[in-house]
């Protein structure tokens, strides 16, 4: 009878400990990117992860607004496509709990166009478009302040909108787009702030083809995000660490040649 009983604690323990053991084996992480660049690095990253047993499934948004949402959710474990101030924005409107755990990459804005090579060349009444989206829009609007095209009203800040333009000796007509939209409409406008990612991805060469870009002081860096309450996983904890490696940084600075910088 005793020895009936003990094998059958000795079942249970092994069973549980099987149990145990494939929980702990399952090491898979799903990770939400937009197409482009996140996606291509989130590649490497993937690569990289599983020389340490990790599973990362990349799963491509075409939006900015999704990967949010997805992961607020409970359907991804992190996302790596937004900067600290789209998701502070994002987070002030829809209250998703998400929270930054390390910084990625700067892809610098740029403004670009078919129509002229230089803005010196800009004509009164010329359309410039720019992202829809409060921190990207006022990013871009910043960037054309730098170069004396107009005035934003100081107490706009990094949330400037065409509103906040308080100059624009050029008559310049605003037009705000998604940001994905924004390579395509260099066909329709005399020029547009596209950023990096999907520039990038409709075939752009920021260093030579746009004719400013963000310099590497830019506030903008972006960031692996995460659910608050997940801040102090394990897991998640080696997945930055993974996507903070050398291999990665390598792919960075030799395949986009400074249009995509390294922020950590």
């Amino acid at each position: 009878m005793k020895k009936t009983v003990v094998s059958h604690i000795l079942a249970l323990a092994l069973g549980a400990g099987l149990i145990s053991a494939s929980y702990a084996a399952d090491k898979t992480l799903k990770v939400g990117v937009t197409a482009g660049p996140h996606a291509q690095i989130m590649e490497v990253v993937k690569d990289e992860a599983a020389k340490k047993g990790y599973n990362i499934e990349v799963i491509e948004f075409s939006d900015y607004v999704q990967p949010n949402v997805a992961l607020a959710a409970g359907d991804l474990d992190a996302n790596s496509y937004q900067h600290l101030p789209y998701l502070e924005n994002a987070n002030a409107d829809r209250n998703y709990g998400i929270v930054s755990m390390a910084k990625t990459v700067v892809f610098p804005i740029g403004i670009y166009s078919k129509k002229i090579k230089d803005l010196s060349e800009v004509k009164e009444g010329s359309r410039f478009a720019l992202p829809n989206d409060p921190t990207n829009g006022g990013r871009a609007l910043l960037l054309l302040e730098k170069q004396g095209l107009i005035k934003l009203d100081p107490k706009a800040g990094i949330k400037a909108t065409p509103i906040d333009v308080i100059e624009n000796p050029k008559k310049l007509r605003f037009i705000e787009l998604d940001a994905a939209q924004l390579p395509r409409s260099l066909d329709d406008v005399d020029f547009a702030a596209v950023n990096t990612n999907f520039a990038i991805e409709a075939g752009l060469t920021p260093k030579k083809d746009a004719m400013v870009l963000e310099d590497g002081n830019s506030p903008y860096a972006n960031i692996i995000a995460v659910r608050e309450k997940d801040l102090e996983r394990a897991d998640l904890k080696e997945f930055v660490q993974i996507y903070q490696s050398q291999p990665v940084k390598d792919f960075v600075v030799k395949k986009y040649q400074d249009s995509i910088l390294v922020a950590w």
